[in-house]
């Protein structure tokens, strides 16, 4: 069977060739001689250093010309899929996701005066130990997620300024586009998903 190669993404900055429009994905074996084979097939470590590619974005082509006649406001995120890879990270995607980042901003803010309401509620002294064990546990997985969210912060912050120094949506190790789909799904991605793949499986490899 001929090798299928991946969907080209949108052209890096610079000139750079897109990693993904290189990358070839070997097929997979249709079937496996015996039970033994696919249990040690199943079980071996992969050694691959260059991940799979990621699946195209299925484009609606009737969306593509909707974000010329809308405001970053009125833009759905199908709309923002649709628009041309010409057009990536144009000043109507990078407000549309300005927009994203700033609600998500909002989100956690609040998120964070409910939970110094709710501490402030809990203060009252519970005598039985089984209900005051409970009350401390639901307050340590709270601050635990607020944490988690406080970080997450400190990260929108920075995705935020490097909007504004036009550098948002481009991956900093290769220079390549993220790509629309994966920063709708994830708005502070700073990396490819390839790049992030690699970073993880280095990560697992090595304990870095």
């Amino acid at each position: 069977m001929p090798a299928q190669t991946a969907t080209p993404a949108p052209a890096a900055r610079g000139g750079r060739v897109s990693r993904l429009s290189q990358l070839t994905v070997p097929s997979m074996p249709q079937s496996v001689a015996s039970t033994a084979a696919k249990s040690s097939f199943s079980q071996a470590p992969s050694t691959a250093l260059v991940p799979p590619p990621p699946l195209a974005v299925k484009k609606d082509p009737k969306l593509a010309n909707n974000w010329k006649t809308k405001s970053p406001a009125e833009l759905t995120d199908a709309e923002v899929i649709a628009m041309p890879d010409t057009e990536y990270m144009n000043e109507k995607q990078m407000a549309f996701f300005r927009l994203k980042l700033e609600e998500l901003k909002r989100g956690i803010l609040e998120n964070a005066g409910e939970t110094t309401e709710h501490l402030r509620e809990d203060t009252v002294v519970v005598p039985d130990p089984a209900d005051r064990a409970t009350i401390e546990e639901e307050h340590a997985l709270e601050l635990r997620t607020r944490d988690r969210e406080r970080k997450l912060l400190k990260k929108i912050e920075q995705s935020i300024q490097r909007i504004d120094g036009g550098d948002y949506g481009y991956c900093d190790e290769t220079g390549e586009p993220i790509g629309v789909g994966r920063l709708l799904a994830r708005p502070t991605a700073t990396l490819s998903l390839e790049a992030q793949q690699r970073r993880e499986l280095k990560q697992k490899m090595f304990g870095d």
